[in-house]
């Protein structure tokens, strides 16, 4: 057989123009791979940018709304306190009532009979961003060697017991007490092992007055010491934070207040004051007392706002002997306000907090009025523990014994404490 020949001087006999079209199919290739390259690269630049405009940066949101620490969260790119409540019975409630070790009876509603569950599970959604999940062994580092106390009324009591529920599974028995303390005003839970106190220290009227008793304060005639605060502030002043609340015990037209002392020997002078003034000079003195008292440096302020009561359920449409008795869900009318909420009472507080930043003393508002302002569903109603036997009359007619004040526990008060340990995390 012939050798093959050899042309061109190509051993495989291929021809100088059949290279050159091969070249030219293979620049055409590489151009056309080139050209479907950008072009599936800007088809997917205009799929993202139209996922980014309908979902609205959500990605973006979801970023900024857990950073390490929460000082743009909090100060300039969400109100934490305009939302909605959501329905989550997969993250909520964050603890089990029966497993708290520390839970009030007045406040354990599924122990004394509640059936429905569903106000267990609701969860609140700021507009702008997330708060922060609640982690309790984060907030026991941030309380380590620190005294966190609440002071005010049985509602700062109640989200007292809330926080102690909060961080109770998270320290094991040997680890925890509770003791009772200054005739029973004080109360306080330690972790141990952190060296961390979470107190609940009783002042409805954060002054001193007659019902300051934390058992038998139910007075005929209340008696508020307008001037006079000393005697409660001299065990909180030194703590690392204070959260005080005040409202609940100032519901009515108008107040007896005493200048002098309960003890003294002329009983001091009283005069009748009319609402808002004399809720205003309590406060007054409240602030003075902070401004002169409190290490700027070392103790954080804050100052929960009106926890709403829903005692008449015509306000959102309910019948007009009604109340938060039977009700089941939350309203859900977004801006919702009934009437027990007072615009001047409020005002009030503005207006001494903000004389004490001008002051340069920052309290910081945990403004829980509106978000709880839905939640006509959470209150204990019947569901709690009854400290008197009840008459013939109350047992035919329910409604008429019902708490509509205070909140059930897995319930509204973790809300607020949420709202405060977003804040706890910025210190």
């Amino acid at each position: 057989m012939a050798a093959p020949q050899v042309k061109n001087g190509s051993a495989f006999g291929t021809s100088t123009s059949s290279i050159s079209v091969m070249a030219s199919f293979m620049t055409m290739g590489i151009r056309s791979s080139f050209h479907s390259l950008v072009a599936l690269l800007l088809t997917f630049l205009v799929v993202a940018a139209v996922y980014v405009t309908q979902n609205g940066g959500k990605q973006l949101v979801e970023e900024t709304a857990t950073p390490p620490r929460s000082s743009n969260l909090l100060t300039s790119r969400c109100d934490l306190f305009a939302g909605k409540w959501v329905f989550d019975n997969l993250s909520y409630p964050l603890y089990k009532e029966q497993d708290c070790s520390f839970m009030s009876d007045q406040l354990a509603c599924h122990k004394f009979g509640r059936k429905d569950l569903d106000y267990q599970h609701w969860r609140w959604q700021p507009h702008q961003c997330d708060i922060p999940r609640f982690n309790a062994t984060a907030l026991l580092e941030r309380l380590r060697n620190k005294r966190l106390v609440y002071v005010g009324d049985s509602l700062n009591r109640g989200q007292w017991v809330s926080m102690v529920c909060l961080v109770d599974s998270a320290i094991p028995a040997e680890f925890k007490s509770q003791k009772h303390t200054v005739n029973g005003s004080l109360i306080v839970f330690k972790a141990h092992e952190y060296n961390a106190t979470i107190e609940f220290y009783w002042a409805p009227l954060l002054v001193e007055s007659n019902s300051d008793d934390p058992i038998s304060h139910r007075v005929p005639d209340r008696i508020v010491r307008v001037q006079g605060i000393e005697k409660h502030a001299k065990y909180w002043t030194d703590a690392d934070i204070l959260v005080f609340n005040s409202y609940l015990w100032w519901r009515r037209s108008e107040m007896k207040a005493m200048w002098g002392s309960f003890t003294g020997p002329d009983g001091g002078i009283v005069k009748a004051v009319k609402m808002p003034r004399v809720y205003e000079m309590a406060l007054q003195t409240w602030a003075d007392w902070l401004e002169v008292h409190i290490n700027r440096t070392k103790t954080q302020l804050f100052f929960v706002s009106i926890s709403p009561t829903h005692q008449e359920a015509q306000e959102w449409g309910g019948s007009s002997e009604g109340n938060c008795y039977g009700e089941t869900d939350p309203i859900l009318k977004e801006g919702y306000r009934g009437r027990a909420t007072c615009p001047k009472m409020m005002q009030v507080v503005d207006n001494v907090l903000d004389g004490l930043k001008a002051r340069g003393m920052n309290v910081q508002m945990i403004n829980i009025t509106q978000l709880t302002e839905y939640r006509k569903e959470g209150h204990p109603s019947i569901y709690r523990k009854q400290w008197e036997p009840l008459t013939d009359e109350q047992r035919m007619n329910p409604s008429s014994y019902a708490d509509c004040i205070h909140w059930c526990l897995p319930g509204v008060p973790d809300v607020w404490n949420e709202l405060l340990y977003a804040y706890i995390l910025d210190l």
